[in-house]
């Protein structure tokens, strides 16, 4: 039995990456697209779905429609989580979830009441390649890791990014919500700990009121150093390091695997000796898998609200630490 979505938007990571993830998995099934700009019948087109609706609204009152994928720019999925929600319908939103978390602990309590599944789309995790970090790490080989770094940016100021929802102020824009939350995220999903307290520092571009770059020292709870950047001005750069007394790990196509033919590399250096093994996923259609399996089978997903509301807290305390330049606990 497939799970029939529909998708509210016809944003570019929609068309790009989820509904063909979603036409490769034997487990969803793409039945609706709304858009408020009247792109919806051009997309139904070219991805053959049968039903395209002028307003999110009529998609959410097509009883066909069983869970909703939400693409939307960051200052409307609250809105539109809260309407999936009151309409029954199960809910994969992308990041971040919120502007804030506060509007995630608003979400978990609408979904709760509505009976609803969410999660909150953050795709990277899904690729075998993290996992084998993480035994890699419980083995030993590396010893007792010391330090995390992490990086994703990507040319985006070359562009004439006038009209993109990443550099405006007024939809959730900035590279700390845009690509830094994964580094975030990261840090607490590899590292199996949750981000005490931040310091960061970055770029606000005069024109846009957005940070377009960022860099951070971030402290785990269980004393780990970590490091990250992100940002809107360098070559496309999506990777981490976990660093131990023995030995590190790199993995260099942490976020965007999908890219290289779903290539992840995990590359162990040992100082006299280094491995590098490849690991192929498809993260898009395995973050769709695990939601359907949510869905059908009641459960909790990988990405739980307590993780999402957690990384929401890590990011309200980046901002507030850019804001005030100086160091922010996280909010417990």
């Amino acid at each position: 039995m497939t799970i029939k979505f529909g998708i509210l938007s016809t944003a570019n990571i929609a068309r790009k990456a989820l509904i063909p993830a979603m036409l490769r998995s034997d487990q969803a099934e793409v039945v609706a697209i709304a858009s408020s700009s009247g792109k919806a019948n051009e997309v139904a087109k070219e991805f053959s779905i049968s039903k395209a609706y002028e307003n999110y609204e009529a998609l959410l009152e097509d009883p066909e429609v069983e869970a909703v994928y939400i693409p939307l720019p960051n200052h409307l999925h609250k809105e539109w989580v809260f309407k999936s929600a009151a309409a029954g319908k199960h809910i994969l939103c992308e990041k971040p979830a919120g502007m804030n978390a506060a509007e995630m602990e608003e979400m978990q309590e609408v979904c709760e009441k509505h009976g609803v599944k969410f999660m909150e789309a953050f795709m990277y995790q899904f690729h075998q390649q993290h996992e084998r970090v993480k035994e890699v790490i419980a083995s030993g080989e590396i010893g007792d890791v010391q330090l995390m770094k992490a990086s994703f940016s990507f040319p985006l100021m070359q562009h004439q990014p006038d009209g993109n929802i990443r550099v405006d102020a007024s939809k959730g824009g900035g590279s700390i919500y845009d690509v830094g939350c994964y580094c975030l995220h990261t840090f607490q999903n590899v590292l199996a700990d949750q981000v005490d307290e931040v310091l960061i520092q970055g770029e606000v571009d005069d024109k846009y009121g957005v940070e377009t770059s960022a860099e951070g020292f971030v402290k785990m709870k269980n004393g780990v150093k970590a490091m990250f950047d992100c940002g809107f001005h360098t070559y496309m750069r999506h990777e981490y390091e976990v660093v131990g007394t023995k030995g590190s790990i790199k993995v260099p196509k942490a976020y965007r695997p999908d890219a290289f033919g779903h290539e992840g590399l995990v590359i162990v250096d040992q100082g006299s000796e280094t491995r590098t093994e490849r690991h192929y996923s498809d993260q898009y259609q395995e973050e769709v898998k695990h939601f359907v399996d949510v869905i059908k089978n009641d459960l909790t997903p990988k990405n739980s609200y307590e993780v999402s509301i957690q990384n929401m807290r890590v990011i309200d305390a980046c901002y507030e630490s850019l804001k005030q330049n100086k160091a922010v606990k996280v909010n417990p």
